[in-house]
């Protein structure tokens, strides 16, 4: 009896990340802990890598690779797909455009017959639209909505071209081999829209010539209207529309002046780049990657090891970083449990995507068979999870 006691006591006193261990491999992937990773996986073009690791208490980055046909009609264009969607003030939105911007990008891509930049920016905004309308819905029973957000960074290969887009401080890194010492240097792909950064500033102070408040240091942080650090991402209504900007919205989020024109954007920044031979891997991740390691760091650590954990690796490399930060052991920082680990790290979302050259510059005749692949996380029973999560700084992505 005592025995059986101590096991039930040894069991709800356990550090409760242990708990969330499965060890069976599926499908998918697998779960350690706060960890979720898929080692390898393959692609049109190759093989991927992917590994989530979760720091607040709701995951709030999700992340998608697709396969396979981009358009609605099965006879393509055929491609891959990659999303990291970086959430901030809770999950709504970065799992909103989970569920719904690749199916956008499908049917534009249906009714054009072809793959292009205007494509992708129609699907970004019409899952901006669609966001925006639940929002809308939401608004009287759940306010707090209205300051939920995500980052939005996609990356879309067809027939040898990669398009880039992105909303936010999410990062596309390209690792390039150069032919005459056989190096591979890293080549950043993405822009990005982070008031720390000088031009955003600028950007932001030209567009509002009328509000020296526009940007503002709080906390040795450049955000903007002292509130977000991002300048563009899907959702966040309550700086793009005035009625969302009010009561019952919580205070810390409502502007002392009345909301006179769109503050924030959700128009990405699109790159077209053809893929060369030397062109070996990307790197897809959110911000919670990049405060710890430099594109050339990921690019090295990448190139130096095996493909398979590629993503897994990088997201390791950044805990122990972490954890050195904090003058700690990173078998300590393991034990954390989510919500206060956020103390110590973001969510880390990493999603490497291998090309074979041979696969690249070939142009799919043959209908591929279709991968879609969703970064994972501790799943919560539907009813444990809180009807609005409520944002304590907005936009610390």
């Amino acid at each position: 009896m005592l025995s059986e006691l101590m096991n039930f006591l040894r069991a709800c006193f356990l550090p409760r990340s242990d708990r969330y261990v499965h060890t069976n491999p599926d499908s998918v992937g697998r779960q350690d802990g706060l960890l979720w990773y898929k080692d390898t996986g393959h692609h049109l073009n190759g093989e991927f890598s992917m590994a989530v690791v979760q720091a607040n208490n709701l995951l709030e980055d999700q992340s998608q690779v697709e396969s396979g046909s981009l358009s609605t009609h099965e006879s393509g264009p055929y491609g891959t797909f990659v999303g990291v969607y970086d959430g901030h003030g809770g999950p709504e939105t970065s799992r909103y455009i989970t569920d719904h911007l690749f199916q956008h990008l499908k049917r534009f891509t249906a009714e054009q017959q072809s793959m292009s930049v205007d494509v992708i920016r129609k699907a970004y905004q019409a899952t901006e639209e669609g966001f925006m309308s639940i929002v809308t819905k939401q608004w009287l029973m759940k306010p707090q909505i209205a300051a939920v957000g995500s980052c939005c960074l996609v990356g879309v290969i067809c027939n040898g071209t990669l398009y880039i887009a992105n909303c936010g401080d999410s990062r596309a890194v390209l690792g390039r081999v150069v032919k005459a010492t056989g190096e591979v240097l890293a080549i950043q792909l993405s822009a990005e829209h982070n008031a720390c950064i000088e031009s955003i500033r600028q950007e932001l102070k030209s567009l509002h010539p009328d509000d020296p408040h526009i940007v503002v240091l709080k906390h040795n942080v450049w955000r903007v209207k002292g509130l977000i650090q991002v300048s563009r991402s899907i959702g966040d209504v309550y700086l793009k529309k005035a009625e969302f900007n009010r009561e019952p919205l919580y205070a810390k989020f409502r502007l002392r002046e009345p909301l006179k024109r769109q503050i924030l954007s959700a128009d990405p920044s699109i790159s077209v780049h053809q893929l060369q031979p030397h062109d070996q891997f990307l790197i897809f991740a959110s911000d919670g990657l990049w405060e710890h390691l430099t594109n050339q760091q990921a690019v090295d650590i990448v190139q130096k090891h095996p493909r398979n954990g590629s993503a897994k690796r990088l997201v390791k490399v950044a805990l122990q970083e972490a954890a050195k930060k904090r003058e700690m052991r990173y078998s300590d920082l393991k034990k954390i449990d989510r919500g206060v680990r956020r103390h110590f790290h973001d969510d880390i979302t990493v999603i490497v995507v291998f090309l074979d050259s041979n696969l690249v510059s070939r142009a799919s005749s043959v209908k591929p068979p279709n991968v879609s692949v969703r970064g994972g996380g501790i799943n919560l029973p539907h009813n444990s999870l809180a009807p609005c999560s409520t944002p304590t700084e907005a936009g610390s992505t």
